[in-house]
């Protein structure tokens, strides 16, 4: 938008949600701080990003999974996703013009009850690891001001279904279907003061897939980051809160949307620590935050955990 991003998700990141088999591709939290500001200059940035989620459903939701109703839903996943972003020497509206890539390797699990016609109530659980739905951004733009303290950036991701999928399994790697995600971060860090205040605003917009006949609802979410940045060694400590919020502006629809709309929405709210420096010519950021949903509505309700690391040279 996850957890992957979730994901982040992630995913650049994956997140279990009301869209389809109870998942889609943002992920709270994948781009929320200074820490995912793009360089200033040319050159290029590598991330590693971890994200660990564990949710479970309502009894009171139902959910669509394999083609079946599901009456209570667990999923937990694990994703480490690589990628690097390249600032190239290209101008373009006064900024400067990015590449960028994401690889998701993720291991997903998946529990559910559910109600056959005949009425009897039966548990299935599932499985899946491997190459998850590749992030990549054609179009990154990025500005810069104030001195260096204020960054905004327009960031033109894409989710590709590149990982497997399979329409009557229960845990895929893979959506199996595109999303589309324009999305803007601004992100000012006073380099005197040390406060700091990003926020990235995204807007999801998913195929169909046609496996299953299903297309997922558009969605818009924001997160927001607060923090205090003090010297620490030969770097800087942020010690802040990272609040983020979701809502599903369409419908679900398709031939195998029998629930009907679907519509979710989530929010929620946790702390983040960080630690920057700069090693000769090379920067380096560490970030690790923990952000537990508050509120979940037609969506499970659980935790993610990010930790963050990035190399800018």
């Amino acid at each position: 938008m996850r957890l992957a991003a979730a994901l982040t998700v992630l995913a650049v990141t994956t997140a279990a949600r009301a869209e389809e088999g109870g998942a889609g591709h943002y992920a709270p939290g994948a781009f929320a701080s200074f820490a995912d500001v793009l360089p200033a200059q040319p050159g290029f940035v590598t991330f590693n990003y971890f994200t660990y989620y564990d949710g479970n459903g309502s009894l009171h939701h139902q959910f669509p999974i394999a083609g079946q109703l599901a009456l209570k839903l667990g999923t937990t996943y694990c994703v480490d996703t690589v990628g690097a972003f390249w600032v190239t020497p290209l101008r373009v509206l006064g900024a400067n013009f990015a590449l960028g890539l994401s690889l998701p390797f993720m291991k997903t699990s998946i529990t559910m009850s559910m109600t056959h016609p005949a009425g009897e109530t039966v548990g299935r659980s599932g499985s899946a690891s491997g190459l998850g739905d590749i992030e990549f951004w054609p179009v990154a733009l990025s500005w810069g001001a104030m001195g260096g303290d204020l960054h905004v950036e327009f960031l033109g991701g894409i989710y590709a279904p590149s990982g497997g999928y399979e329409a009557n399994r229960l845990a895929n790697p893979g959506l199996g279907y595109w999303t589309f995600e324009p999305g803007v971060l601004v992100s000012y860090l006073g380099q005197k003061s040390g406060f700091e205040f990003t926020t990235y605003v995204g807007y999801d917009i998913n195929s169909a897939n046609h496996a299953t006949d299903y297309r997922g609802g558009q969605e818009f979410h924001v997160d927001a980051t607060v923090a205090r940045h003090l010297a620490l060694g030969k770097g800087l400590i942020g010690i802040g809160a990272n609040a983020f919020y979701l809502k599903q502006t369409t419908p679900d629809s398709g031939g195998g949307a029998v629930l009907g709309s679907f519509e979710e929405m989530t929010s929620g709210i946790g702390p983040v620590l960080s630690y920057a420096t700069q090693l000769k010519k090379v920067g380096l950021v560490a970030e690790l935050k923990w952000l537990p949903q508050l509120s979940a509505e037609k969506t499970p309700k659980g935790d993610y955990v990010w930790l963050k690391v990035g190399v800018q040279f």
